[in-house]
């Protein structure tokens, strides 16, 4: 098959590989399509722990296709069936795992104790073939297209982190820092689980317009008025029941510190490139609680295929540039320039 193996920092070529061959509770899938994120630019220039060597690896976390093979005692999906993936697989032997929280397996990247991570520590999706373990595969709905099931992963995420934080938002402000993907994807299922009103914050007018065709109920543009303010008038002047902070901006912790309201949320998706700095004695005298989470556990991605396919989140409208597979360093190159201003680059082999 063809594969992108990445031999050095930046240096992502397609070569011939052998298909994989999937093992017991395994499933070997023909990828349809492979998404790309800010994890994928950050493990190719400084490798993430427990990645697979140079050379060896094949990255991509955000993929979906169609079964090809099922390893011994696989019943559960058929060859021929549609499906998008979670990127994490757990141990399911760990205190973590037991409790839903397999992004935070206690054996991360023990191939030996069973972890794996598609893309990550194991490898991923952007090559014809991958495969990964039936307990994080789902059968795709009929209705839903390659792009919608790139971007469940995406989903999982913000609905695992809503999650963690009660999940009950329903008649609650919540604001949103940051409309790339997640925080794209994260307005919708806001909306979704009934917040009033959604408020989206960032710096792209482009993105805020698409922010608010998905749903949010005020945007905000950081570039020409003042964010915490804004978010403050929004909100009677008492901040937001929840900030989300999901553009691992520098400045955004901060920020989200100065936008909720006393006894609020804030829940914090975005990885950063560095420490962060933000008031913590001003969020304990505000009795402001912190949350955060990883990627897409507690089976939120299984979540996520159900609000697709009920129209309440969109996927498919993220999606602004397909590539070949052939022609992946020209897709990342684009989405290193942010050329065009791509929301989501996908690879298809």
């Amino acid at each position: 098959m063809r594969a992108a193996v990445l031999f050095g920092p930046n240096d992502l070529r397609v070569v011939d590989k052998p298909v994989p061959e999937p093992g017991p509770g395994e499933v070997l899938v023909k990828v349809a399509m492979c998404g790309t994120c800010g994890t994928d630019l950050k493990l190719q220039t400084h490798p993430f722990p427990n990645q697979p060597p140079f050379g060896q690896f094949t990255p991509g976390h955000e993929w979906s296709g169609t079964v090809a093979k099922l390893g011994d005692t696989v019943d559960e999906l058929a060859i021929g069936d549609r499906v998008a993936i979670e990127a994490h697989h757990g141990c399911g032997r760990c205190e973590n795992c037991v409790l839903g929280m397999y992004t935070a397996c206690l054996n991360y990247g023990n191939l030996a104790k069973g972890h794996r991570a598609s893309g990550m520590t194991a490898d991923g999706g952007f090559a014809e073939y991958a495969v990964h373990h039936v307990s994080s595969l789902y059968r795709l709905p009929n209705s839903l297209t390659w792009e919608d099931a790139v971007l469940v992963t995406t989903a999982g995420t913000s609905l695992y982190g809503l999650d963690a934080i009660g999940g009950y938002v329903a008649g609650q402000s919540v604001v949103v820092i940051g409309p790339g993907p997640v925080g794209l994807m994260t307005v919708q299922a806001c909306k979704a689980l009934g917040a009033s009103p959604v408020v989206l914050v960032g710096t792209r007018r482009g993105r805020l317009a698409l922010g608010a065709r998905l749903g949010a109920d005020c945007v905000i543009d950081a570039t020409t008025s003042d964010a915490v303010s804004s978010v403050r008038g929004v909100t009677g002047g008492f901040g937001a029941d929840l900030v989300i902070e999901a553009s691992g901006a520098m400045p955004a912790p901060q920020q989200a510190v100065e936008m909720v309201k006393r006894g609020g949320k804030i829940l914090f998706l975005g990885f950063y490139p560095g420490p962060v700095t933000l008031d913590l004695s001003s969020a304990i005298r505000d009795d402001v609680t912190l949350y955060t989470t990883r990627g897409e556990g507690a089976n939120a991605v299984k979540r996520a295929l159900s609000l697709a396919a009920q129209g309440k989140i969109r996927g498919r409208e993220l999606v602004t540039h397909h590539f070949p597979l052939e022609a992946i360093q020209e897709g990342f190159r684009v989405v290193r320039e942010r050329d065009g201003d791509p929301i989501k680059v996908v690879f298809v082999p």
